[in-house]
């Protein structure tokens, strides 16, 4: 059966039209934090490139959890797209925009005491505090453009468009690239100059992606009813994913979280040599989550259409080449890491340190595949209940054991990295395993919100 549906080459086809452009689109996602490293790494001081590396690991703390405009709008657009109804796409998007601006301002005012907190928790240098809270400041005023993106980002995916992600993201990260050696290099603004390039690039991205909804709006047809947005019922299954992917987002940047501040009390060449190799890990996961993005909108259209068929075939497609894509990462970190790590810094003691944990770098692609294609298919099915609670028994697990290997240094804490993603994907795995047997897939209790039927609106159910 597994070989049949693999040898489907339309599936095929579906898969890599969607997963190609998001493959392309979230690589450049950490090239910028590659190119950050490498245009700070190559100042003279290891707190320099250290400060863009705890600033953007708080600001990627309050963007991330976050994640559910993206990911909830995903599942929705996609059922709604399955279903032909253009009424709720329009309501989707809106809600997911609305959303985005109202977080923003609430993180915004959170944001303050948060980073007092976190730097307290890190017991950074005095050099490395100061230039860490100014990257963070600056970055601060790029957040609402950042999560009006995830949602369009969300809202496109779902609507099986991937060229329009890709020029969001693109746009962001090709301008911020430029700025950036712009700014640091050529300007000399140093490390507020790599914040006030990313600021810029963020609001770049998303006029770009406002401006791509009206064509995108027009090959689904459809009629926004206005009056639904005041109804709680509209938004109550929204709301409810949106809650549990929050919390699992919330848990998986706890745990990135904390090995940034572990890494900080090992000294500055540690936590900076640690975000050179958790660069890498975003290079895997930002890749391999193209594959896992075109689970999300493929499968939530075939949960809209209830066709069986077309969901097996989608995931034993994206999983096959998933497993390709992960063993060739591992690879490339294994036998051409060395260069990985030169490319971002010649800061001796920082690459001295990095090349020392390579192993655990190289190891990574292969543990968490499962838990990033997993995650698309959970995600396109909106059932993030089960997403929610397999990430915190993995946080429940991984925990203990970081504080068990705390006296074996900077190997205990990747050992107990890497467990946290094997549990991860073992938990998901066996989720998935129950509700196929069960033959829950199609019966979510949070399936996609339906606008009322009007005249304009695509309705049609049959094909």
């Amino acid at each position: 059966m597994l070989l049949t549906a693999w040898q489907h080459a339309p599936t095929h086809k579906r898969v890599w039209a969607l997963a190609a452009p998001m493959i392309l689109s979230n690589i450049s996602v950490p090239l910028v934090a590659l190119v950050d490293s490498a245009v700070i790494g190559h100042l003279p001081h290891a707190h320099q490139l250290a400060s863009v590396a705890v600033g953007g690991s708080l600001y990627t703390l309050l963007v991330w959890v976050m994640g559910f405009l993206r990911m909830g709008t995903t599942g929705f657009a996609a059922q709604a797209a399955g279903r032909q109804d253009g009424g709720s796409l329009r309501q989707i998007l809106l809600q997911g925009l609305l959303l985005a601006l109202g977080f923003a301002l609430l993180l915004s005012v959170v944001a303050l005491p948060l980073k007092g907190f976190a730097l307290q928790l890190m017991q950074p240098s005095a050099e490395l505090d100061a230039l860490t809270q100014q990257y963070f400041y600056t970055r601060l005023f790029g957040l609402p453009a950042a999560l009006a993106s995830l949602a369009l980002i969300g809202w496109f995916l779902g609507a099986q468009n991937a060229r329009a992600p890709l020029a969001i993201l693109l746009t962001t990260n090709l301008v911020n690239v430029a700025l950036d050696l712009w700014f640091v290099l050529g300007l000399g603004w140093g490390v507020a100059g790599a914040a006030r390039a990313s600021v810029i690039a963020e609001w770049c991205g998303v006029l770009v992606g406002l401006a791509l909804t009206r064509g995108a709006l027009l090959r689904h047809p459809g009629q926004l009813d206005g009056s639904i947005l005041r109804r709680w019922a509209s938004w109550r299954p929204l709301m409810s994913v949106n809650r549990d992917i929050f919390v699992r987002s919330l848990a998986l940047q706890l745990v990135f979280f904390l090995v940034t501040v572990q890494g900080t009390r090992l000294g500055d060449a540690t936590v900076a040599a640690n975000a050179l190799l958790l660069n890498g890990l975003m290079l895997t996961a930002h890749a391999l989550d193209g594959l896992a993005h075109a689970v999300e909108a493929l499968s939530g259209h075939a949960i809209g259409a209830q066709d069986r068929t077309e969901l097996r075939r989608i995931l034993t497609v994206a999983g096959g080449w998933s497993l390709l894509a992960s063993l060739v990462f591992g690879l490339f970190f294994l036998f051409g890491g060395e260069l990985f790590i030169g490319f971002q810094t010649d800061i001796p003691a920082v690459r001295e340190t990095a090349l020392a944990y390579l192993p655990y770098l190289a190891a990574l692609p292969l543990v968490a595949v499962w838990s990033y294609l997993l995650d698309g298919l959970f995600i396109g099915a909106t059932r993030a209940r089960e997403m929610r609670n397999a990430m915190l028994f993995a946080v429940a697990i991984s925990l203990p054991l970081g504080l068990l290997l705390r006296g074996m240094g900077n190997h205990g804490l990747w050992l107990a990295f890497l467990a946290f993603m094997l549990v991860r994907g073992i938990c998901l795995g066996s989720i998935a395993r129950r509700l196929q047997r069960q033959q829950q897939w199609f019966t979510s209790i949070h399936m996609a919100p339906a606008a009322p039927e009007t005249p304009t609106a695509n309705t049609t159910k049959g094909r």
